[in-house]
This record gives structure tokens, C-alpha cells and sequence, in this order.
């Protein structure tokens, strides 16, 4: 068995335990020892985290190889073309080279909890609202693609990842599960752990924090 967090990461969240210089990290939301996060989501980026206990699942995850669906809610500058969808969709050629097929159709504004800071409003430029899902997770990619297109991003809020999504969580909410793998193979589990945060003392379990228990 493996313990799954899944946390909406706040915007200006970095996907960390701990920073020098004082920002917000996920230890200002998440206290539960021994977990990691299962690939990262930019600092100005909003939305599902997964973190675990789990080596092998931490793998599954966040591996490349696995291509593990990803889908982002996405409002971008101006008003979404059909043509700018249609390039998106079959890859876009990137600096690093040119990204996966994808899915991605436009969308009406979702219900999504107010952003803060606010994302700046012109009243001369419209902004348009896309759904998004990649199998793959380059630096900044979304941002990246959209901008390609013509379309700059302006709010990024990733809702799913594989199988599981950010329903029902507010920002900095989480909730845990167990999950059941399958026998993991020689050398793997949790000595396959990628630490991905600076060294330093952990903060100590909050019962009283939501999801904390299974």
C-alpha cells in the first residue's frame, strides 16, 4: 500500500518543503511526514499536486515514459482561433523540439475560486478559456504552447493527473488516500524515492489539518 496526497497547490506556491528566501511552500499546506511530490507544477501555476510515500507510484507518476494524462484549465489572452486548437492539438514545435499530439478544445469559463493577486483585467482585450491534456510535462509547457500559438497564458490551473482530479478541493486542501500497488520489484519502493526539496527538519503531522487522515 502507498499513501496519495492530492493537493491544490495555491498560486505562488512553490512545489517544495522548504525555501531560503522564505516564499510559500508546500509545507505551509501539507503536514504529513515522509511524502515527496510526484512531479512538480510551476511556482505561478495553480492547482492538483500529487505527493507520496512510494517510490514505485512516485514513478508511475512522474516518468515521461509513463505518459500519465495531464489536463490543465487554461485562460489565455485573446480570443481562441480554431487554427491556433488545431496546432495545439497535433504539437507544437518548441524550442527543446516538438511536443506530443494533444487534446485541446475551447472551453466556457470554469467555476473556479478567485485567483489571488487577480489576474489583470483590459477591458480592450478579450481572454478566451481552453482545456488542455498532454502525456508529457516539459519546463513550462502549456506556457509555452500557448504562446507558440499567438495566445499567451495568463491563469494555469491543472485539474487532473491520470485518474485522479481536484474536485471538491479548495486552494491549499488536500485530501489522502490509500492506494493498492502491485508487488514492486527488486530495489524499488521507497529507497526509490526522488527527494525533491531541501534538507532540513520536516514539519510535524497536523491532525487537525483537512485530509490528514485516510
Amino acid at each position: 500500500m502507498a499513501t496519495l496526497i492530492l493537493l491544490n497547490k495555491p498560486y505562488l506556491t512553490l512545489c517544495q518543503f522548504s525555501d531560503r528566501q522564505g516564499r510559500a511552500t508546500l509545507a505551509d499546506h501539507v503536514r504529513v511526514p515522509d511524502v515527496y511530490p510526484a512531479g512538480r507544477l510551476d511556482h505561478d501555476s495553480e492547482g492538483l499536486v500529487l505527493l507520496t510515500d512510494d517510490g514505485t507510484l512516485q514513478h508511475r507518476i512522474a516518468s515521461p515514459n509513463q505518459k500519465m494524462e495531464k489536463t490543465y484549465l487554461v485562460q489565455v489572452e485573446g480570443s481562441l482561433s480554431d487554427e491556433a486548437l488545431e496546432r495545439l492539438s497535433r504539437g507544437i514545435e518548441l524550442k527543446d523540439g516538438p511536443t506530443r499530439p494533444a487534446r485541446a478544445r475551447r472551453i466556457e469559463p470554469p467555476g473556479l475560486w478567485p485567483r489571488v493577486p487577480p489576474v489583470r483585467d483590459r477591458a480592450t482585450i478579450p481572454t478566451s478559456w481552453l482545456e488542455l491534456t498532454l502525456t508529457e510535462g516539459r519546463n513550462r509547457q502549456v506556457r509555452r504552447m500557448t504562446a507558440a500559438a499567438g495566445f499567451p497564458t495568463l491563469r494555469l490551473v491543472r485539474w487532473r493527473i491520470g485518474e485522479w482530479t481536484l474536485d471538491g478541493l479548495a486552494p491549499g486542501e488536500y485530501r489522502t488516500l490509500t492506494v493498492h500497488l502491485p508487488k514492486a520489484p527488486p530495489g524499488a519502493g521507497r529507497a526509490g524515492l526522488r527527494t525533491q526539496r531541501p534538507p532540513g527538519r520536516r514539519p510535524k503531522p497536523n491532525p487537525s489539518k483537512r485530509g490528514s487522515r485516510v
